[in-house]
């Protein structure tokens, strides 16, 4: 018997492609599709490469069922309150927005402008990182999925996790992280053959980078000319037991991503390429040892390991299905 999954905001970039995932999947049943702005149309009238002829109809909980899955693809701020009516009627829910990554709900005024509604929900929710959570995601209500920044850099350092300092995370994203929504700042004409650096200091990513790597972070991202793909690049100091050299540097992440079927451990750093339209990362280490520092690269497709990749994952492990299934 399988499982129903209903895509809530799947107009969008990250949405659609989860959408797309589900309808693919040899287990999951693709439910109700929503939109508020393009409601009335069909996905494939709006991305045409996934072939999903299903129509996407207006935003209604009530046309979830307890026991069902939901992913909720909504921005920001706006997916709390559907997320809360989903668990109230007793579905299970992967929200892909920001709205319950942070567990402190005291820093989503601070860096994302409205009080919590749900704090309850907040604490209960889980950090949708197989990699650091896979037996917890099993049985959670709700499943908060990583920002795509957030998730190449924490892959990138997380076997050091408890041996950093001075961390500095400088990440370049492809434009369809912006979302679809177009503005001045995504328009081809500024994005074209130019890199810039924005939200400099101030980036909502950064309080869950630095929650889940357990120490103070510098963020910077940069918006580069590409459609999709994310790279990391980080810097920090070594403190504790860490390895003191490139080998054992190495081994730790083998032996950490071991059993972790999407993460590559690789010897030189990586490109965007390698893992464009995958849910796969890769992650490669270098030790600076005269330094006592590390540099440590993660790349991933931001909206694929990034954003639906990582929720179709999700809602494999809580489904009890194959963590790679559909994928």
């Amino acid at each position: 018997m399988s499982a129903v999954v209903h895509v809530l905001g799947a107009a969008g970039y990250a949405g659609s492609q989860l959408a797309a995932l589900v309808d693919a999947h040899p287990w999951f049943e693709l439910g109700t599709v929503t939109a508020r702005a393009d409601a009335g149309r069909r996905i494939t009238d709006i991305h045409p490469q996934y072939r999903v002829a299903k129509v996407l109809t207006p935003p209604d909980a009530a046309a979830v069922a307890p026991g069902d899955l939901a992913a909720v693809c909504y921005p920001h701020a706006e997916a709390a309150k559907l997320v809360s009516e989903l668990v109230d009627r007793g579905a299970r829910v992967v929200d892909v927005s920001a709205d319950h990554r942070l567990r402190d709900a005291a820093l989503y005024p601070e860096w994302y402008g409205f009080e919590h509604p749900r704090p309850d929900l907040l604490a209960e929710a889980v950090y949708g990182l197989p990699e650091r959570y896979r037996d917890a995601i099993r049985t959670a209500r709700v499943v908060a999925n990583p920002g795509c920044y957030p998730e190449a850099s924490i892959l990138a350092l997380l076997p050091l996790a408890g041996a950093l300092a001075d961390v500095v995370v400088d990440a370049k994203s492809g434009v369809s992280g912006a979302g679809r929504t177009a503005t001045e700042a995504v328009h081809f004409c500024t994005v074209t053959e130019s890199v810039s650096a924005y939200k400099v200091l101030s980036h909502r990513h950064t309080p869950e980078i630095a929650q889940e790597l357990g120490t103070d972070v510098i963020f910077t991202p940069h918006l580069v000319p590409v459609d999709r793909g994310l790279l990391a690049t980080c810097y920090a100091r070594l403190t504790g037991d860490a390895p003191s050299t490139q080998d054992e540097l190495l081994d730790r992440y083998r032996s950490f991503y071991a059993g972790h079927p999407f993460v590559e451990v690789v010897e030189t750093p990586p490109g965007m390429r390698a893992v464009q339209r995958t849910n796969f990362a890769q992650v490669c280490p270098v030790l600076d040892a005269a330094r006592g520092r590390v540099i440590a690269f993660g790349v991933i497709d931001n909206l694929g390991k990034g954003a639906a990749g990582q929720a179709l994952q999700n809602l494999n492990l809580m489904a009890g299905r194959p963590e790679t299934e559909g994928l």
